[in-house]
């Protein structure tokens, strides 16, 4: 079991996803977020619904269940993790509206908490084993082809989705999470399922 005080919690928590096993925790500070997310896509594929139960983590396997104990106000809740994020400093997690609701941080809009894993997840996507690691976004095509070219030259498949008014720049496919995890170490960005 992996865990972290408040005190001494570290700037990246394990890149492997096979470390995230049930009874693995965190604490730190977790907020929420809703609008201008509130029908997006998430990094796992779904559709984000700031009025549902869950949760953004920088690199918990999705489908993982965990348990968020607010260590301000004694409530929790258990949620899976669908998402990626957040991209605040010093933030651990960010839960939906919902969650944020039912853990009593809507009004303070951060809280102390302590994430506690209940039911892992596979290592390998029930949608087929095929993990992407989101390397960048950029505006404009240009940008991305050359980051992609770059992904190429360091060893590894890459391509370009279009996103809204976006270019996502990603790796892989991969078939398992701990594969994409080695090239997250390399490249930096984030894993999600295809």
């Amino acid at each position: 079991m992996w865990s972290v005080p408040l005190a001494t919690a570290p700037t990246a928590p394990p890149s492997d996803p096979s470390l995230y096993a049930v009874g693995w925790t965190q604490t730190g500070i977790a907020s929420w977020y809703g609008e201008p997310f509130h029908g997006r896509t998430t990094a796992a594929g779904g559709t984000y619904d700031m009025d549902e139960i869950s949760a953004a983590h920088q690199t918990i396997p999705f489908g993982t269940w965990i348990r968020v104990d607010n260590l301000d106000n004694g409530s929790s809740i258990e949620l899976d993790v669908n998402d990626r994020g957040p991209f605040v400093r010093g933030r651990i997690l960010d839960v939906s509206r919902a969650a944020a609701r039912a853990l009593g941080m809507i009004g303070p809009g951060t809280a102390r908490v302590r994430i506690t894993i209940i039911e892992a997840a596979n290592a390998v996507s029930a949608r087929g084993g095929c993990v992407l690691v989101q390397v960048a976004a950029f505006r404009e095509r240009q940008s991305a082809e050359a980051k992609r070219q770059a992904v190429v030259r360091a060893g590894f498949e890459a391509s370009i989705e279009p996103y809204e008014d976006m270019y996502r720049v990603v790796a892989g496919p991969f078939a398992d999470e701990p594969a994409a995890g080695r090239a997250r170490e390399s490249l930096g960005g984030f894993m999600r399922r295809c």
